[in-house]
C-alpha cells in the first residue's frame, strides 16, 4: 500500500484510492521513524530544517507536494533528483489578488498616513476635503486611469488584473515571453526599461529563481516616475531592499507596499519599519491554499496510477 504523509498545519481530507493510506505528521518535528518509508509527502509551513531532514531520511520517497505557490523551500531542501515535486500553483490566486489590491488601494488612498493621523488624533485635512483629480500634481491617488505594470504575469496576475481594470486601471504584464495572456498585453523583461517611465504602480509577483534575484533594483526605481509606488507580493529575494529604501527616502519613488522580505520575519532592527512611505504586511497575502483537497485528490490518484501530476516543477 502506498503511504502519503499529510501535514499537521492544515486540515486536509482528500479522496484517495483504496490502495493509498494517508497519515498526518507534525511539520514541526522530524518525520517519525515508522513513517520514513512513505512514498509521498505533502508540505505546508514546514521549517527548512524539517524538510532537509525528510530529504535525508525518506529513502523511498518519490513525490513531494507543496501547497505553497512557490516551491523554492522544497527545492532547497535537497530531495533526490528522482523525487517529483509539485507546487500549489493556483491555490493562492484569489487571496493574493485580494491582498495585492488592498495594498494598491492603501497606497492610492494614503491609508498608512491616515492611520498615523488617527493615532495622533489629528484631522489630516491635507488628505481629505477637496482634492485634485487623479494624477493632477504628479501624484498617484486613484486607480482610475492609473498605469499598472505587473511583473510576473501568471495565474495570480490573471486573477488580479480584472480587479484593477474594473476600477479604471490600464494593466500591462511582464512575462518570459511577450504576447497576450488572459486578455492583457504582456511584454518581455527586456522591454521593461522602456515601460517603467510610464508606470504609476509596479507590482512584483515574481518567483524566487536565480534569474529573478533582485530584479526590482536601483536601475528599475531610477526609471520609474517620482510619483510611482512599488508593491511586492512575490518573493523577498526579488527585491533589493536597500535600493528601495534609498529610492523612497530620496524621493526617487513615492513609496512601497511590501508583503515579502529578504529575511522573514522582518527583523525589528530593519529600517523598513520606520519609513512612513513604506507599508509592511507579514507575508499575509497567501496563507490560505483554496482548493488544496481537490489538487491532492487529483495528484494522489495520478501518482498511484503512474500518470502525469498537476503543477509538476521542472528541476
Amino acid at each position: 500500500m502506498t503511504t502519503v504523509l499529510l501535514p499537521s498545519s492544515i486540515a486536509l481530507s482528500p479522496a484517495v484510492p483504496g490502495t493509498v493510506r494517508t497519515v498526518t505528521y507534525d511539520v514541526e518535528k522530524p518525520v517519525p521513524e515508522e513513517l520514513v518509508e512513505a512514498e509521498g509527502l505533502v508540505a505546508w509551513g514546514n521549517p527548512t530544517s524539517q524538510l532537509a531532514d525528510a530529504a535525508r531520511r525518506m529513502g523511498r520517497l518519490r513525490w513531494v507536494q507543496t501547497l505553497a505557490a512557490g516551491p523554492d523551500s522544497v527545492l532547497a531542501a535537497g530531495f533526490a533528483p528522482h523525487v517529483q515535486i509539485t507546487s500549489g500553483r493556483g491555490l493562492h490566486d484569489g487571496p493574493v489578488a485580494e491582498h495585492t489590491l488592498a495594498l494598491v488601494l492603501a497606497a492610492a488612498r494614503r491609508l498608512p498616513e491616515l492611520v498615523r493621523a488617527q493615532d495622533e488624533h489629528r484631522w489630516a485635512a491635507e488628505l481629505g476635503g477637496m482634492q485634485q483629480l487623479p494624477h493632477e500634481g504628479g501624484e498617484f491617488r486613484s486607480l482610475s486611469g492609473a498605469r499598472v505594470l505587473i511583473w510576473g504575469f501568471g495565474s495570480i496576475a490573471a486573477r488580479l488584473a480584472p480587479l484593477l481594470t474594473v476600477l479604471g486601471a490600464q494593466v500591462v504584464g511582464v512575462a518570459s515571453r511577450a504576447g497576450e495572456r488572459a486578455g492583457y498585453p504582456v511584454i518581455a523583461p527586456d522591454e521593461v526599461p522602456q515601460a517603467l517611465p510610464g508606470t504609476d504602480v509596479l507590482i512584483g509577483i515574481l518567483p524566487a529563481t536565480s534569474t529573478t534575484r533582485r530584479a526590482l533594483d536601483a536601475a528599475v526605481f531610477a526609471r520609474l516616475p517620482r510619483h510611482a509606488w512599488v508593491v511586492n507580493v512575490g518573493r523577498g529575494s526579488t527585491l533589493d531592499e536597500d535600493a528601495l529604501l534609498k529610492a523612497v527616502r530620496g524621493g526617487r519613488i513615492a513609496g512601497a507596499a511590501l508583503d515579502v522580505f529578504r529575511t522573514e520575519p522582518l527583523p525589528p532592527t530593519s529600517p523598513l519599519w520606520d519609513e512612513p512611505r513604506i507599508l509592511i504586511t507579514p507575508h499575509a497575502a497567501g496563507g490560505r491554499p483554496v482548493g488544496a483537497d481537490t489538487l491532492l485528490t487529483d495528484n494522489i490518484g495520478a501518482f498511484e496510477r503512474g500518470e502525469p501530476l498537476r503543477n509538476l516543477v521542472r528541476r
